[in-house]
């Protein structure tokens, strides 16, 4: 029988269950403190026993959500490497990866650090990684371990030029992607005929290896207007071409699996379309989706290609906040306790959704954060009433939670907690 090797340290993640709960976790109420998050929840607790703010995910939402990402790869034929630094959430990136996840996928070094601090055994670096140490150690990692899989990008020559000088002498050549970006945007060589100049320079440094083409399309559109999915559907193409250009002179001789990899949560569809006739016994075409998991009820809900599709299975958001009326000073004026310290704000506004007990808002709106306050208007809420936010953009509220409660059902009558999701940034 076949060993199947093992891609992150189950037993590693499974001690998470193990750690004592304290006042360093905003959202554990002080009963908890001194116990294991595993006892804590054999107490059976509910939403009633945590104080606001707060911000939780639903257990329901997140199943339905990482299902239909898979069998929606699945049936496109594409692999799915899940960006990790949505949730920095070591448990929710086993579940991914038992759903037929590829790989993780990250965004610098210190994250890559926290993976490798879980066992985790393939990562794809969505970004230049020039640290001499962290490649160095990186590549004693390769060394060690023949099932560790790790890809950088590189879009300059000059890049490449570091990166070589910073591994000579090191135990194993680093793989990398060589990155095409868009004039305006963001990282990423600007031309063709330019990523084909660094894949040549990638080909010919000792200390790495030319392992795919990689890029971001999610930085040149922002929208769903004909415009953006022409714009994103050009880069795609722009992409598959560099891929042919760079497989017909033989660059990739050297790798043994090629990457062909794009894909954020909101152009999926149209990456898929153009890429994955790519795929082959050696090419890889892999998505890098990450808000999927969480979604949003606010930029993701209206770019999804799952919502612009109108699919029968659409993602849902399994992000909520929970916040309490403190204040009414004026009429038509409530202050809620959570602002940016606590929720996104960088698309759009928190949106009120419902009163604790009381039903669905009808009206409101969040004019307003502060650092620790949310400006409500236009809905009768009174001091004391629990206000349910929905969010948008997953990845700018993990980051302001070190653990985050999972709701059994966010829309129940009395939601109880049936899990702690332990994130790290």
């Amino acid at each position: 029988m076949v060993q199947i090797p093992q891609v992150i340290d189950r037993t590693r993640v499974a001690a998470l269950a193990e750690e004592r709960l304290d006042w360093r976790f905003k959202a554990v109420p002080a009963a908890a403190w001194g116990a294991t998050v595993a006892e804590y929840l054999a107490t059976g607790p509910t939403l009633d026993d945590l104080a606001t703010p707060l911000v939780t995910l639903d257990a329901g939402a997140l199943d339905h959500n990482l299902a239909t990402m898979a069998e929606w790869c699945a049936k496109a034929g594409v692999d799915l490497a899940p960006h990790g630094k949505t949730t920095m959430a070591p448990v929710l990136w086993q579940r991914q990866l038992d759903a037929g996840a590829t790989a993780i996928t990250l965004a610098n070094l210190p994250q890559v650090n926290v993976a490798r601090a879980f066992g985790l055994r393939r990562i794809h670096l969505a970004n230049t990684l020039l640290d001499p140490a962290g490649l160095r150690r990186l590549s004693a990692d390769l060394a060690a371990d023949p099932e560790f899989r790790f890809a950088s990008w590189v879009d300059s020559v000059r890049s490449v030029e570091l990166m070589d000088t910073a591994l000579r002498g090191a135990p194993a050549p680093v793989d990398v992607c060589v990155e095409l970006g868009s004039p305006g945007a963001r990282t990423g060589c600007r031309t063709v005929a330019e990523a084909q100049a660094v894949a040549r320079a990638v080909h010919a440094a000792p200390g790495l290896r030319l392992a795919g083409v990689s890029g971001y399309e999610g930085a040149i559109a922002h929208d769903a207007t004909a415009d953006s999915l022409a714009a994103v559907a050009g880069w795609v193409a722009d992409l598959a071409e560099l891929y042919r250009l760079l497989d017909a002179e033989g660059l990739f001789d050297q790798a043994d699996e090629v990457w062909v990899t794009a894909g954020g949560s909101a152009y999926f569809d149209t990456v898929t379309e153009l890429l994955a006739p790519l795929g082959d016994s050696r090419t890889r075409v892999v998505l890098r989706s990450g808000a999927y998991l969480a979604h949003d009820d606010g930029f993701y809900r209206g770019i999804s290609p799952l919502a612009r599709a109108h699919s029968e299975r659409p993602f849902r958001s399994a992000l909520h906040a929970w916040t309490r009326a403190v204040s009414r000073p004026e009429p038509g004026l409530a202050l809620l306790d959570g602002g940016k310290r606590d929720l996104s704000y960088d698309y759009d506004l928190p949106e009120p959704q419902l009163v604790r007990g009381g039903g669905r808002l009808a009206g409101g709106r969040i004019t307003a954060l502060n650092d620790q306050h949310a400006f409500l208007r236009d809905t009768d809420v009174q001091v004391g009433d629990i206000v349910r936010l929905g969010l948008s953009h997953p990845c700018t509220v993990f980051d302001k939670w070190t653990m985050i409660p999972v709701l059994d059902d966010a829309d129940a009558e009395l939601p109880r907690v049936v899990d702690l999701v332990r994130t790290f940034f």
